[in-house]
């Protein structure tokens, strides 16, 4: 898996490619949310747009994402999802802890609205 970075309107977008997977992509994942924390970063957009396969490490770090985030003094808020993941949070009906938008722009709006 891949995770970048970027600052957009003082937002930081962590953008995921590939698998978010036990020994995979959990582990990268982690380590790119506490890099953006490490920077001061108090809003994050995770864009799942290219991610095409999650297991139950990824959920489970997307979950500790929100609340190492959230106990920060942070907000984090999941864009673009796949429907493979959104079945997936569906299921575990953790689409109701997610902020949840179609895409960065709407992502990015919700902060200040």
């Amino acid at each position: 898996m891949k995770a970048t970075i970027r600052e957009r309107d003082g937002v930081s977008i962590i953008e995921l490619k590939g698998k978010i997977t036990i020994g995979v992509g959990d582990v990268a994942f982690r380590e790119t949310v506490h890099k953006a924390l490490e920077t001061g970063a108090k809003k994050l957009v995770v864009n799942l747009g290219e991610v095409t396969t999650i297991d139950s490490s990824g959920i489970g770090e997307l979950v500790a994402a929100f609340t190492t985030v959230s106990n920060r003094g942070g907000k984090l808020r999941l864009c673009k999802i796949p429907p493979k993941v959104d079945d997936i949070l569906q299921i575990t009906q953790l689409i109701q802890v997610f902020d949840i938008h179609d895409d960065e722009d709407e992502a990015i709006a919700a902060f200040t609205a």
